[in-house]
C-alpha cells in the first residue's frame, strides 16, 4: 500500500513540474510579443472569412446561373424533344409498321369479318407509306416546327439574359446610389446643425430650420426607397440564380464593356437578319405554307404497301362455305387511292391557305415593328448618351462649386452653410448622372437583344 502511494506521489509531482514549466513557457511567450502575434493571426483570419462571407456574384456567373436554374430552359428543352419526336412521327409513315394480334371469335354459318378482318387464331398487319403527296409536305411542316422550336429556345434564353442582366446592372447601381444617399443624409444631418446654431444666434429664421428639415427627410424616404428597390432585385436574382439572398453582391468591375453603336449604320436592316422574333415570323409561314401544300395534296393519287397473313381455324366454317381449307394464309400488294370527289377536303384546303395567307401578313407586321423597335432603340442610345454628358459635365460642375465655396470659407467670403448646399447639390447631381448611365446601358442591353448579340456580350469577356 505504501509502494503505491509512493508512486501515485512521484506521479503527482512529475506532472506538476511539467504543468508549471507549460505554464512558465507561456508566460515568456505572451511577453514576448506572442501575444501580439496570436492576437494579429486571429484578426487575419477574421478578416479571411469576412471577406469570403461578402465575396461578390461576378455578372457572368450569375448569367450562366440563370441560364441553368431557370425554368424556360427546362420548358425549352421539353419543347425541343416535342418537335423532334413530332417530326420523327412524321417521317415514319414511309418506313413499315408492323402488327401482330388474333381475330378469335365464333361463327354461326358464314364466317363474317371482324373488324374488316377475317376471325383467325393468329394474323400480323404490315403497312408502309410508298407514295403520300400530302405526307411528304406534312413531313417538311414538322421539320420546320422543329426549326421554330430551337429558335424560340434561343429566345427565351435571350429573355432569361435580359432579366438577369438589367437587374444585376440596376442593383449595382441602386448599392451606389444607396453609397451616396447615406453622405447625403450626413451631410443634410449637419447641414441642419448648422441652420439651428445660425437661427439660434439669430442669423436664421424658423423657415430655414424647416426648409433643413425637410431635406434630411427627403434623404431618408430616397434611402427607404433605394432599399426597397435593392432588396426586391436582389430576391429576384436570387431567384433567378438559384443563390441565397444574402450571397447577392454585385461585382461592378466583371460587367462586360457594352459595345460602341453607330448611328450611320442600318441597325434596321441588320436585325431583320438576326433577330428571332423576325426569323420566328418567317418560320412560321413557311410551316403553314406546307401545311396549305399538305391539305392540297391530299387530293393526289397516294400508294401503299400491304401484306397480312393469318392462321385460321375450321370452327369458323370456312371448309363448309369455301371450296378448299387452308390454314395458313397470306395477302401482300399495294393499295391505290385515287380521290375523285371530295368536296370536304377542297374546303379544308382553302382554310390553310387562308391560314398560310394570313400568316405571311403577321409575319410582315412584326418584322416592320422589329425595324421599328431596333431604330427606335438606335436613336435613343444618341439621345441617351447625350444625356449623360450633360448629368456628368453639371457633376463636374457641382464638384467645382464645392472646391469654390471651400475656398471663399477660407478667404471669409462665405460660411458652412454655402459649403454644405454645394456638397447636397454634388451629391444630386451625382445620382443623377448615374441614374442616366443606367437608362444609357439598359438601350443598349436592348438592343444588343434586337441585333441577336446578347449572349455574346453577356458570357464574352469581362472588362
Amino acid at each position: 500500500m505504501k509502494h503505491y502511494r509512493g508512486v501515485f506521489t512521484l506521479a503527482f509531482s512529475f506532472r506538476l513540474s511539467r504543468f508549471l514549466t507549460l505554464l512558465l513557457g507561456a508566460l515568456v511567450f505572451f511577453t514576448s510579443g506572442g501575444f501580439t502575434w496570436l492576437v494579429a493571426q486571429t484578426t487575419v483570419a477574421q478578416t479571411a472569412v469576412a471577406q469570403t462571407a461578402e465575396k461578390p456574384l461576378p455578372f457572368r456567373a450569375a448569367i450562366e446561373l440563370a441560364l441553368k436554374n431557370s425554368p424556360a430552359s427546362g420548358i425549352s428543352r421539353y419543347d425541343q424533344m416535342r418537335t423532334k419526336a413530332t417530326a420523327t412521327q412524321a417521317h415514319d409513315f414511309f418506313l413499315p409498321s408492323m402488327v401482330f394480334g388474333s381475330g378469335l371469335g365464333f361463327s354461326y354459318g358464314f364466317p363474317l369479318s371482324l373488324e374488316g378482318a377475317a376471325p383467325s387464331i393468329f394474323n400480323v398487319n404490315i403497312q408502309e407509306g410508298l407514295l403520300n403527296f400530302a405526307q411528304r409536305e406534312n413531313v417538311k411542316a414538322a421539320r420546320t416546327d422543329q426549326e421554330i422550336s430551337a429558335n424560340q429556345s434561343a429566345d427565351r434564353r435571350n429573355d432569361v439574359i435580359l432579366e438577369t442582366a438589367l437587374a444585376y446592372m440596376q442593383l449595382d447601381l441602386l448599392q451606389s446610389s444607396l453609397t451616396i444617399q447615406t453622405e447625403q443624409q450626413a451631410a443634410a444631418a449637419k447641414f441642419q446643425d448648422i441652420i439651428t446654431q445660425r437661427a439660434q444666434a439669430g442669423l436664421d429664421s424658423q423657415l430655414e430650420i424647416t426648409r433643413a428639415r425637410l431635406a434630411v427627410a427627403r434623404t431618408r424616404l430616397d434611402i427607404a426607397q433605394t432599399r426597397g428597390a435593392a432588396d426586391q432585385l436582389r430576391l429576384r436574382l436570387s431567384q433567378l440564380t438559384g443563390v441565397s439572398v444574402a450571397d447577392i453582391v454585385t461585382d461592378t468591375e466583371s460587367i462586360p464593356r457594352l459595345p460602341a453603336v453607330s448611328q450611320e449604320q442600318d441597325l434596321p436592316a441588320e436585325a431583320l437578319k438576326t433577330n428571332y422574333v423576325a426569323k420566328l415570323a418567317d418560320q412560321s409561314v413557311e410551316a403553314k405554307d406546307y401545311r396549305a401544300k399538305a391539305e392540297r395534296k391530299a387530293l393526289y393519287p397516294s400508294i401503299d404497301l400491304v401484306a397480312q397473313y393469318a392462321v385460321l381455324a375450321r370452327y369458323n366454317n370456312y371448309d363448309q362455305f369455301f371450296n378448299k381449307f387452308q390454314r395458313h394464309n397470306v395477302t401482300a400488294g399495294v393499295a391505290i387511292r385515287f380521290p375523285f370527289l371530295n368536296p370536304a377536303q377542297h374546303a379544308a384546303a382553302d382554310a390553310a391557305e387562308a391560314d398560310a395567307n394570313k400568316a405571311r401578313e403577321e409575319a410582315r407586321g412584326a418584322k416592320q415593328q422589329v425595324s421599328t423597335d431596333t431604330l427606335k432603340l438606335q436613336r435613343s442610345v444618341e439621345q441617351l448618351a447625350a444625356a449623360r454628358d450633360v448629368a456628368d459635365l453639371e457633376h463636374q460642375l457641382a464638384q467645382a462649386d464645392i472646391e469654390a465655396a471651400h475656398a471663399k470659407i477660407e478667404a471669409g467670403q462665405a460660411t458652412l452653410k454655402d459649403e454644405q448646399n454645394a456638397r447636397v447639390a454634388e451629391h444630386q447631381r451625382y445620382t443623377a448622372l448615374l441614374s442616366s448611365s443606367f437608362d444609357l446601358d439598359r438601350v443598349q442591353v436592348q438592343l444588343l437583344r434586337q441585333l441577336g448579340n446578347l449572349e455574346k456580350w453577356a458570357l464574352g469577356p469581362t472588362r
